[in-house]
């Protein structure tokens, strides 16, 4: 309930720090006061305006980094008690860890067989090829190449 209470209020300081900055007048603001523009930021005062936003966004920002601090401290230290109630498993042991690589326990075997039954192979009648003959390109030039004679070679 706490954790709960604390993450609105965190929120909304979040938002209102984003507020508060965007207001704000930047730096290079007072550039123009030299220009004739120095009392248009005269509504809050000559300088109200900026230190109540300076000093609210400074007091949101300590507010905000404060929670920001319990948050994570109570996470870490209030959250769990030390001897936690596991319930039905605070009653079982804990086995001792492997070392990696090994296991505990041994891996249950196939039954072996050797007996595989088969399908029965038959062989296919072999059949013999019928005799290529040559293509007619390939006689001319194997007779050519008989002859020694140099193919002539057309420019």
């Amino acid at each position: 309930m706490l954790m709960l209470i604390l993450n609105v209020i965190y929120v909304l300081i979040a938002v209102s720090m984003i507020a508060l900055i965007l207001m704000q007048r930047g730096a290079g603001a007072a550039a123009g006061s030299g220009f004739g523009a120095g009392a248009s930021g005269t509504v809050f005062g000559a300088r109200g305006a900026s230190n109540f936003l300076s000093k609210s966004t400074k007091w949101l920002a300590v507010a905000f980094f404060a929670i920001s601090l319990f948050m994570a401290w109570y996470a870490t230290h209030g959250a769990r008690p030390v001897d936690q109630g596991l319930g039905v498993m605070s009653s079982h042991d804990a086995a001792p860890a492997a070392p990696a690589g090994e296991m505990t326990q041994a891996l249950p075997q196939a039954p072996a067989t050797t007996a595989v039954p088969s399908a029965p192979v038959e062989q296919a009648p072999v059949q013999q090829a019928p005799a290529v003959e040559q293509a007619p390109a390939e006689q001319a030039a194997s007779a050519h190449e008989e002859s020694g004679a140099e193919p002539s070679q057309k420019h």
